[in-house]
């Protein structure tokens, strides 16, 4: 087994239903990763298998307690051997990027991954447990379970044995900075739109072309912010490059006649 992932939640069986299906199910069955949850509530110590209280100083909503969070985190890092890296999923962590899922396959074999629910966690569990927060964006949702998902989904696929062969994610959105370039499939006219020519012509080396193009105009006219940070060395960018700037050049000439 490349990687495992604990996931520490109040809802094990919704994530892991999840998480067993299609790709990511079948590299589990095949040994290539492992995803287990764990039940916060099992390590509660009273009745009602209760995990959150009210916050000290008033306020709307509960905290989840601090204790059966720790309980739950130990018993996993005992089973481990070893503290393992631990994430608190939380819309006050970093955003998660490419870069984040590179980094968590390539630094750890295991780690934990904390969701969060009603008004967050006990901030003496963050202090006591948790390495990083990561967030998957400017938004808040009502518990940690779908970004705990997406984290566990981004880093498994990346697993060798997961996917058939590198070049499904190599040539991905945000592998190298760039987006994807546009996909298409049979037939070859549909609703009176036509496949690109050259996607036809078997040309193997003016389609790759093609592609880094469009991924270059795409990236440029979707996410300015991450065009903003890229540079182009090769020759074939640089080329590429002019060849867009000319064409919107002649395109904005033909604006200005009309």
């Amino acid at each position: 087994m490349d990687m495992k992932i604990d996931i520490m939640t109040l809802f094990p069986d919704t994530v892991g239903d999840v998480l067993w299906e299609s790709i990511l199910g079948r590299a589990q069955e095949r040994g290539y990763i492992r995803i287990e949850t764990h039940q916060i509530r099992d390590y509660t110590t009273n009745k009602q298998r209760q995990v959150d209280d009210y916050p000290y100083g008033g306020g709307r909503g509960c905290v989840m307690q601090a204790q059966p969070l720790y309980d739950c985190w130990r018993h996993i890092c005992e089973e481990a051997g070893e503290r393992l890296h631990t994430i608190y999923m939380s819309p006050c962590g970093k955003v998660f990027t490419q870069e984040d899922a590179k980094r968590l396959k390539n630094d750890y074999k295991r780690f934990i991954i904390v969701c969060g629910h009603y008004e967050g966690v006990d901030e003496r569990f963050i202090d006591a447990c948790v390495d990083e927060e990561i967030s998957i964006g400017d938004f808040v949702l009502t518990g940690g379970e779908i970004p705990a998902m997406a984290v566990a989904d981004a880093v498994c696929r990346l697993i060798p044995g997961v996917l058939p062969d590198e070049e499904c994610y190599t040539h991905e959105s945000h592998w190298d900075g760039l987006l994807e370039y546009p996909q298409y499939s049979r037939p070859e006219v549909w609703e009176g739109r036509r496949v690109p020519e050259i996607l036809l012509s078997g040309h193997h080396a003016n389609i790759e072309k093609w592609r880094r193009k469009q991924s270059i105009i795409r990236t440029r006219e979707r996410r300015p912010d991450m065009y903003e940070k890229l540079v182009f060395e090769t020759k074939q960018d640089k080329k590429l490059l002019k060849e867009i700037e000319e064409e919107l050049s002649d395109g904005n000439d033909e604006q200005q006649d009309q």
